[in-house]
């Protein structure tokens, strides 16, 4: 029998030599990952976990799966669905963990799915196709939806759209299982939205902007039943000067909420900033090299003192140690070779192992083949 402890599970392209969510064992206190199993899924390219984290939901080029998080932190399939579109980038959960919200780059769709509570994934509630242009040239000139993410207060929807530069905002009928517009927050010509996270306390909105590289900070209340935010402050995610190829990536809030971080492709840079406990504003701390390149995710640590970051386009994922005082990243360990990762999420388990495998890349693989012949996930019909 194991002892609590903690994995993350990683998803990742699989054009080219990954198979799917890769399963490492965690050593919190050193800031440290083990592989120790690869789960087969075809361009996992993004995964989050249900509200009770009893359960977790990936994309897939059939649409999206559900897994039953084991105690030891495997995952058994439970069903997946064709969303009707294009394959996903994003996901996210409503806190009653009634639907499930897929994001569509490619095809700019807000995708609505109902979600059981033994993890199933149901039907399809709702489909919204955003419209409208952004600036004319090959990136944003029609729509890509690439964040979707509820209110603190499981009211409303924000869908983020990278290409017409807009957080479009849903209010959720929850009698009807539809999505309704309700406002639109412009980001200013080529800003090219592409994240959204909250505060802790619900009342501070972040917004990271790719294109133009900055992170957003928000007010956020209801009044008269409307969704309203205010800019009060923008800053930089860079390192140094700002280059024609540098594209910010991703954006995390820390459990305790004073710290948010973010990284930078191009400048490839992980950019960590303060909270005031206050009026909610940042200060930077630092923005340091990631010793990878294009760092798609950012992944904290349970224990908030170590980071992981998921470099796709050098293939690798590499942690660090934060030292928040002297404001510096210190590498844990060489790089852990994955092919095109994409995101990374930690999650407790009851029986973790009392010595951490870490089999080889092979190794896992192999093991994958096996699991695909073992096991098709069931289609709703």
């Amino acid at each position: 029998m194991g002892k609590e402890g903690y994995v993350a599970y990683a998803g990742t392209y699989t054009n080219g030599s990954s198979k799917g969510i890769h399963i490492y064992d965690v050593d919190v206190e050193e800031g440290l990952l083990y592989l120790r199993k690869v789960i087969p899924v075809s361009n996992s390219s993004y995964i989050t976990r249900s509200k009770n984290e009893k359960f977790l939901y990936s994309i897939a080029d059939e649409g999206v799966r559900a897994y039953e998080i084991q105690p030891d932190g495997d995952l058994k399939p439970i069903n997946q669905i064709d969303i009707n579109g294009m394959r996903g980038c994003h996901m996210s959960v409503d806190m009653e963990g009634k639907y499930l919200f897929v994001a569509g780059y490619h095809d700019g769709k807000v995708t609505v799915v109902h979600t059981h509570k033994d993890g199933r994934l149901g039907n399809l509630m709702d489909g919204v196709f955003h419209k409208g242009t952004g600036a004319v040239n090959e990136r944003s000139f029609r729509p890509h939806v690439c964040c979707v993410r509820v209110t603190p207060d499981n009211r409303f929807l924000c869908a983020v759209d990278n290409g017409i530069d807009q957080v479009v905002l849903y209010k959720i009928n929850k009698t009807y299982n539809r999505l309704q517009v309700v406002d639109i927050l412009r980001m200013g010509k080529e800003a090219g939205p592409r994240s959204i996270h909250f505060s802790k306390n619900g009342k501070l909105a972040y917004v990271l902007c790719e294109i133009t590289n900055v992170v957003r900070v928000y007010t956020y209340k209801v009044v008269n039943d409307y969704p309203v935010f205010e800019l009060i402050q923008e800053l930089s995610t860079l390192s140094d000067a700002r280059d024609p190829h540098d594209a910010a990536s991703a954006l995390r809030v820390s459990y305790d909420g004073e710290y948010v971080f973010c990284s930078t492709a191009g400048d490839n840079s992980v950019a960590c900033y303060k909270a005031d406990s206050e009026n909610g504003e940042l200060t930077r701390l630092f923005s340091l090299p990631t010793s990878g390149r294009y760092p798609k995710d950012i992944a904290l640590f349970p224990d908030q003192k170590h980071i992981a970051v998921v470099n796709n386009g050098s293939g690798t994922i590499t942690t660090f140690h934060i030292d928040y005082e002297k404001k510096t990243l210190v590498m844990k360990g060489r790089p852990q070779k994955l092919d095109t990762p994409n995101c990374m999420v930690f999650q407790k388990i009851t029986d973790a192992p009392e010595v951490f495998a870490n089999v080889t890349e092979k190794e896992a693989e192999d093991a994958a083949v096996e699991e695909v012949k073992r096991y098709t996930p069931v289609s709703i019909e």
